[in-house]
C-alpha cells in the first residue's frame, strides 16, 4: 500500500462518491517548529533579520561618500517616491516614533537634504521636502539598492527569484493577518519569546 500524502490546493478535486472527503479550500497552518530542539538559527525569522542586517550594513558601506547612514537614506528614499509628504506619516512609514523621527529630520535638515514645512491649511501639520541636494541623494539610491541586492541574490535564477518573493509574500500575508485578528496583548504562539 502507498503511503498516503497531504492533498495540495493544485490536485484536483477528488469526488466525495470515491469515498475521499474533498480539499479544503485553505491549509491548516503546519507546526514547523517546537520548542523542544528549537535552533533559533533554522528559524525563518532570525534569517530574514540575518539578510536584512547584512543588506543593510553593506547599503550603508556603499553610501559612506555620500554621508547618509541606513537609518536616513530609508526616509529620504521613501520621501523622494511619493508614498509620504507629513511627519507623522513619515514616521509610520519608517516605524518610528514621532520624537525619533523629528530627530532624525533635525540631521537631514542639517546636512541640507530636506525642509520641514507648515501645511498651510491646517498649522498642525507639518510637510518635509526634499531640497535639491535632497532629490539628488536620493536619485542615487535605487542603483545602490538594486547593486547591493543583486549581489545578495548571485546564482539565484529568475524562477528562483520570482519563488522567493512569492515565499516571503506569503509569510507577510500571514504576518499581517495575525497582527489584525490578535489582540494586543496575545501573541502567536503564546510564548513572548518566540521570534
Amino acid at each position: 500500500m502507498k503511503p498516503s500524502r497531504t492533498p495540495l490546493k493544485s490536485d484536483p478535486p477528488r469526488s466525495a462518491a470515491a469515498g475521499v472527503e474533498p480539499i479544503q479550500e485553505s491549509c491548516a497552518a503546519i507546526a514547523f517548529y517546537c520548542a523542544d530542539g528549537y535552533k533559533p538559527e533554522e528559524s525563518v525569522g532570525y534569517l530574514m533579520r540575518r539578510v536584512l542586517a547584512l543588506v543593510a550594513q553593506e547599503v550603508e558601506r556603499q553610501l559612506e561618500t555620500s554621508d547618509l547612514t541606513n537609518a536616513q537614506w530609508v526616509p529620504l528614499f521613501k520621501l523622494s517616491m511619493g508614498k509620504v509628504s507629513t511627519v507623522a506619516e513619515l514616521a509610520r512609514e519608517c516605524h518610528l516614533d514621532p520624537g525619533a523621527m523629528t530627530r532624525l529630520l533635525d540631521r537631514l535638515e542639517a546636512k541640507g537634504l530636506c525642509r520641514r514645512v507648515r501645511s498651510v491649511a491646517d498649522r498642525r501639520v507639518v510637510h518635509i521636502e526634499l531640497t535639491p541636494v535632497g532629490l539628488d541623494a536620493a536619485a542615487a539610491l535605487p542603483a545602490v539598492l538594486s547593486r547591493v541586492q543583486n549581489a545578495h541574490l548571485a546564482g539565484f535564477s529568475v524562477e528562483e527569484f520570482e519563488a522567493l518573493k512569492g515565499f516571503l509574500r506569503r509569510i507577510l500575508d500571514n504576518a499581517q493577518t495575525q497582527a489584525q485578528t490578535l489582540a494586543p496583548s496575545q501573541t502567536i504562539s503564546g510564548d513572548p519569546d518566540a521570534p
